[in-house]
């Protein structure tokens, strides 16, 4: 009994060995066993992708924030400069980048407040990888030692029944060893599969948590941050408004954006004139509209005449000739009314 104890033993491990072998050479399996995995195989290429896209992000943000610091710097350099050329410069020029300089500071300063928000965004998913993401893995990793123990069953099954004479006692007696160390396989196989299927279904939902909520805060700060930016360059710009634009002779290619802020100037005033022209028209075409009324009831009650010569006066110092050619067209009827 012991010596058939090894041999069954010796005959799993090869089994076993041989379907390691077939997966790891990426040779083809049998098409049913491989579809009835096939739920199974989308959780697996979900909680990959979760696990490869929680690296990412820990990258990004890392990065992230390197480039706010960076940046933040830099903008900050760039507000004293301004700051010291514009306290010696007396003209209006001076003003301007004394004021965009303070700005500037004050922008690189609260520019850093999206760092609290990102560490801890960078903590939360840190933690979630090493808590959530390696129990998973490590339930993972046991389902694919045991599928392969009950794909190496079903090879040996399948290898056992080919040679299969139902005759004979003690191959029926084999096959049925077999088919019993098969089902044992698939019964450790098919726990493990489903827990992880749940594991990886609660581990995508409690990522959509976690993002959700800590985002949330990150999203608050950056709207605050760009706030509090926009009202101060929102007021500097308002400031200086109608300033001569500065021409630039030596550096021309800063000219261009100077020329197109000119420009956009310009024709924001075109339209501000037409629109009020436009006001104006319908103001006075709207008091022509009234008079017109006034003299059809004057003209029902049989006092035409004088209010026509009325209106037409009014029209003629108000200088709206499309006015008094509507009360001329009304000549006519009122002569047919007397």
């Amino acid at each position: 009994s012991q010596e058939k104890s090894v041999v069954n033993k010796m005959q799993q491990k090869y089994w076993k060995t041989k379907q390691t072998l077939i997966k790891v050479t990426g040779k083809k399996e049998d098409e049913h066993v491989v579809a009835s995995d096939a739920d199974l195989d989308a959780k697996l290429e979900l909680f990959h992708s979760i696990q490869r896209t929680c690296m990412e992000l820990l990258k990004a943000i890392e990065l992230y924030q390197k480039r706010i610091c960076f940046l933040s710097q830099e903008e900050n350099e760039l507000g004293k400069f301004l700051r010291s050329q514009g306290s010696q410069d007396k003209t209006r020029a001076g003003k301007m980048m004394q004021a965009t300089g303070k700005a500037l500071c004050f922008s690189s300063q609260q520019r850093l407040a999206l760092r609290a928000p990102l560490s801890r965004l960078y903590q939360e998913v840190e933690t979630f990888r090493y808590r959530a993401i390696s129990d998973t893995w490590l339930t993972v990793n046991r389902m694919e030692q045991y599928r392969t123990e009950y794909r190496g069953a079903l090879l040996w099954m399948k290898d056992v029944s080919q040679e299969l004479d139902p005759d004979l006692y003690k191959q029926m007696e084999k096959f049925r060893k077999v088919q019993a160390q098969v089902r044992h396989a698939k019964l450790n196989f098919d726990k493990l599969k489903t827990d992880v299927c749940q594991k990886v279904d609660l581990l995508g939902a409690s990522r959509c948590n976690l993002l959700s909520h800590v985002l949330t805060t990150y999203q608050t700060t950056l709207l605050h941050f760009w706030e509090k930016t926009s009202h101060t360059m929102a007021a500097i710009h308002e400031s200086f408004k109608g300033y001569q634009p500065y021409e630039f002779t030596m550096l021309k290619s800063l000219q261009d954006p100077v020329n197109k802020l000119t420009e956009k100037a310009e024709k924001e005033d075109l339209q501000t004139e037409s629109t009020k022209a436009v006001q104006q028209d319908q103001q006075t075409w709207s008091c022509a509209k009234c008079d017109l009324t006034c003299l059809r009831i004057s003209v029902t009650a049989g006092d035409g005449e004088d209010v026509l010569s009325a209106l037409q006066g009014r029209c003629n110092h108000k200088q709206n000739s499309g006015a008094i050619d509507d009360l001329l067209d009304l000549q006519p009827a009122e002569n047919g009314m007397k």
